[in-house]
């Protein structure tokens, strides 16, 4: 070792020791399905003392189906109650089926599986590695990874672990893949440089928030777009960063035999063919849907304001038009290159999807329970209202109250995951009081939006938090939740501090947070 990689290592050894000791910590909690299955217990033997001692908290929350405030006392459910042990029993299947990340994942494998199967992906990534400059593939993982919320989900199943991917075909450790993906995926959740289907669920819920001081006051879902035009590339920035300079260090080399993905750059003849009409017929499958969408009343609109994503079938179905855009140009390639000769090996490898995600289906099953258990119990929303009254009654103002929110909601979403939840919740409390402040709703919108996403990624409770486990336990069979907290924690601290710090300025120079869009109240 030289005197230069002696000095960096003396530099980051504190933060590397910090890092390992929370990965130590985490890897020593049981196996995460059973991990989740305490936690499930924990929740239950809480929500009965908890009842029992009356905890409870009051507050103006929305009714997200009439959109109207209604003054609420929530209070702790028990569910060792003869209603609570009927609601589990009863229920352990529904939790089971309906969460939502089951069956996003289990439908998008189906489409990507194949293509992971047939060679299409690993042809994919051989033709990247010889036309991408190595320096540039943090930054455009990190950055897809921003942009597929535009697409609800579909970035957690579909671009997390094709990130590994594409780390291993440059010779990468997966594993910084992987987090730089999923870092962009759920830290940046909120960035964007197009507006999505987030923008137009917290307009709405911010809209009947300010009314509440303003009935005439309406927030558009273009309020935040120029701060978060301008966020999606901060986050490219240190994402890039992090992975580069700290989380991929720390993991070290990564020893791979898969030499198809890792080392091999060149296509066959056979493959350059199977490649370019599997190509043609993605090309083709996204020109079809263009084509579709065009129409004012296409299919794919909502038939009632004509867009193309707040209830359209564009967004409502785009996991089933992700999986397609995997399936048919893997088949394509299959055909081609001779990997599927016949319907019977495509009948297989479907098959082989499913059995690949038996882990996942496993301990999805009990943090189904366990997530289903804390909303039951009102335990979160709960901790969402007494933090809301302990905001309200500090003082302060500008800058640092807009951190103190930043905050406060950061550490609310460890423990309540859904965005909109949250929002109906905080919304109601802080846009009026922050309005007569004289800060404007969309302010208010930007610093909510900020805190949410910054502890996506190191939270349990986030919805596809156990997904993302299993896919890290293929490149590292010791791999845990303490793993993963550990690898994704410098991405949650850059990012909450660094985009916390771009709001500061934003405050500081006045700048418009959207078309029109001021950050002060002026009644």
């Amino acid at each position: 070792m030289n005197k230069k990689e002696n000095i960096n290592k003396k530099k980051s050894s504190f933060f590397d020791k910090f890092l390992n000791s929370i990965e130590v910590a985490g890897n020593k909690l049981p196996h995460p399905i059973t991990l989740f299955a305490i936690l499930a217990l924990i929740i239950v033997v809480l929500s009965a003392i908890f009842e029992a001692l009356g905890v409870s908290a009051t507050g103006e929350i929305m009714n997200t189906k009439t959109m109207e405030l209604e003054e609420k006392t929530i209070t702790t459910v028990s569910l060792l109650s003869g209603q609570g042990i009927s609601y589990m029993i009863k229920n352990a299947i529904s939790n089971f089926t309906g969460f939502a990340p089951l069956g996003v994942v289990l439908v998008t494998m189906l489409g990507v599986g194949c293509a992971e199967g047939s060679g299409y992906i690993t042809a994919a990534m051989k033709k990247m590695v010889s036309k991408t400059p190595a320096k540039l593939i943090t930054p455009v993982v990190v950055f897809l990874g921003v942009m597929s919320n535009v697409a609800s989900d579909v970035g957690y199943v579909v671009l997390v672990p094709i990130g590994a991917i594409v780390f291993m075909a440059y010779n990468r450790h997966p594993m910084a893949g992987l987090a730089a993906a999923f870092a962009g995926v759920s830290g940046g959740f909120s960035a964007n440089i197009l507006i999505g289907t987030v923008d137009s669920l917290l307009a709405g819920i911010s809209t009947e928030a300010a009314a509440i001081l303003d009935p005439t006051y309406e927030v558009g879902v273009t309020a935040n777009w120029f701060f978060m035009f301008v966020s999606t590339f901060l986050i490219v920035i240190l994402g890039t960063i992090v992975t580069d300079k700290i989380v991929e260090p720390r993991l070290g080399a990564f020893d791979t035999t898969d030499e198809s993905v890792a080392k091999a750059t060149e296509l066959t003849p056979k493959e350059e063919k199977a490649l370019k009409y599997a190509n043609l017929t993605l090309i083709g499958f996204i020109l079809f849907m263009v084509i579709w969408a065009i129409p004012k009343n296409s299919l794919l609109r909502n038939p009632e304001t004509g867009s193309l994503i707040s209830k359209a079938l564009l967004i409502d179905g785009i996991i089933v038009f992700v999986a397609l855009g995997f399936f048919l140009p893997s088949i394509v390639y299959g055909r081609v290159s001779g990997t599927y000769k016949s319907e019977k090996d495509i009948g297989n490898q479907l098959g082989k999807n499913m059995s690949s995600m038996g882990s996942y289906i496993a301990l999805t099953f009990v943090a189904a329970q366990f997530v289903s258990y804390f909303n039951y119990t009102n335990i979160g929303s709960i901790l969402a209202l007494k933090g809301a009254d302990f905001l309200g009654s500090i003082g302060l103002t500008g800058a640092p109250l807009m951190i103190f929110f930043i905050l406060l909601t950061a550490f609310i979403n460890l423990f309540m995951g859904s965005a909109s939840a949250k929002w109906t919740i905080l919304a109601p409390v802080f846009i009026p009081m922050f309005m007569q402040l004289g800060y404007s709703p969309e302010l208010t919108q930007v610093a909510y939006r900020i805190g949410d996403s910054t502890t996506n990624i190191i939270s349990p409770l986030m919805n596809y938090f156990a997904m993302i486990v299993v896919f890290a336990q293929k490149y590292d069979k010791k791999s845990g939740i303490g793993t993963l907290i550990s690898t994704m924690l410098p991405y949650s601290l850059f990012f909450l501090i660094g985009w916390t710090i771009l709001l500061v300025i934003w405050m500081l120079l006045g700048l418009p947070l959207g078309p029109g869009v001021e950050m002060f109240y002026l009644k």
